[in-house]
């Protein structure tokens, strides 16, 4: 059996993190959301169709033809015309039934396999407000009646959350689906071809289920793993002086200098500089490469590759991106005085994120003068920079 993971879209609503990367690299605990999904396929299937499109010569560097064994093939999106074209463009190089995947979300290995022991079927989940998602109606067998778009009216609370298990008849249904009013093929439209043809049931999702919309989304995803699949070890040099309490990860060349403290879950990445003086809280990710030194406070955060805290920052629920430079004093808020949930600008929507704590967002190689102040919810565009002294109260593009 094989699978597909569909991973070629541009991703407008996680910028400025996904101007310069597509959505499938960016980093959960350290190693890409394609990463953490191979892993869960590992051992269920003998084989992964990647369909990629923006920036597909980044996947095709990062991951090649081989991840841990399991074979790798490249499916190139030229038009994106939705999930159900996505599909479709693999018809030539999949014979077999398969497992498809949304390629931004992350799903628990045991529910996969559970969807895979089907012939035809769907993962679900129930949740409080479906309307956000394509939701099922089925009946007492769980057996598909009707599957709706972000129906206007509830009708059930179970949502689809993008996997699904099909036989090859389903590319002869996808050539004969007509476009939706977006002008896409949606492979939801083939799923209620098949259910009103056939049996096509939904298998109700008993693990997690991360998706990751936006970019603060990364920040839930992140918090996740760290929760439960940090395994604590010290690869580095850890200075006596240093104090290190609950689950810590350090990797190799990392040096933890005197007057750090870490208390985890925390992950630390491979040559990471780490102190002197700092503070290193809960959730806090560094991956390769960073630097967070005197006076530095870093809490429930990532900071990709390369990117530095170096001297009185404070970085709170905030994604700093790859090779990032905060100048000495800059703050990120992440609460509102009025205690009400951080907003978002989002291709100019105020969106509501549903986080009470939310700080910045910093594209790659953005670079802050001294004694910035940055307001809960702002992004900044890569390559940007700041003033010394300037308070950003609005998102600063390029």
């Amino acid at each position: 059996m094989k699978a597909i993971i569909m991973a070629a879209g541009e991703s407008t609503r996680t910028v400025p993190l996904t101007l310069t990367r597509p959505k499938a690299l960016l980093p959960v605990m350290n190693q890409p959301i394609l990463a953490r999904q191979l892993d869960a396929l590992s051992g269920l299937v003998d084989g992964v169709v990647i369909v990629v499109g923006y920036r597909e010569a980044m996947i095709r560097e990062r991951f090649g033809v081989e991840y841990r064994g399991l074979p790798l093939t490249y499916v190139s999106q030229t038009e994106r015309r939705g999930t159900g074209h996505a599909v479709l463009s693999c018809a030539g190089v999949v014979n077999e039934p398969f497992l498809v995947m949304n390629g931004d979300d992350l799903y628990d290995p045991r529910d996969l396999a559970r969807v895979a022991e089907r012939d035809q079927a769907a993962l679900a989940l129930a949740v409080e407000d479906p309307r956000p998602y394509g939701v099922y109606e089925t009946d007492d067998d769980d057996r598909v009646v009707r599957l709706v778009e972000k129906p206007k009216e509830v009708f059930s609370n179970l949502a689809n959350i993008g996997v699904y298990k099909f036989t090859p008849a389903v590319f002869d249904v996808l050539r004969e689906t007509a476009p939706s009013e977006r002008g896409e093929i949606e492979l939801t439209s083939a799923v209620q071809t098949l259910a009103e043809r056939g049996d096509f049931r939904v298998v109700r999702a008993g693990g997690y289920w991360l998706p990751v919309g936006y970019a603060w989304h990364l920040l839930d995803a992140n918090a996740f793993w760290l929760d439960n699949f940090l395994r604590p070890e010290n690869l580095g040099e850890v200075s006596p002086a240093a104090h290190l309490t609950g689950a810590v990860y350090i990797g190799r060349g990392t040096v933890v200098r005197p007057g750090a403290v870490i208390d985890g879950p925390v992950y630390i990445g491979d040559r990471c500089e780490v102190g002197p003086n700092c503070w290193l809280r809960p959730g806090a990710t560094l991956c390769d490469g960073c630097k967070v030194g005197q006076a530095s406070e870093i809490k429930n955060s990532i900071l990709m590759d390369g990117a530095k805290a170096p001297h009185q920052n404070y970085v709170g629920d905030s994604i700093l991106g790859e090779g990032v430079n905060l100048g000495c004093g800059t703050v990120t808020a992440n609460y509102r005085h009025d205690k009400s949930a951080q907003k978002s600008v989002i291709k100019d929507q105020l969106i509501d994120t549903g986080r009470r704590k939310l700080g910045a967002i910093l594209g790659d190689h953005v670079h802050t003068g001294i004694h910035t102040a940055i307001y809960p919810g702002r992004k900044l565009w890569p390559h940007t920079s700041t003033r010394p002294g300037q308070v950003v109260d609005r998102d600063i593009m390029a």
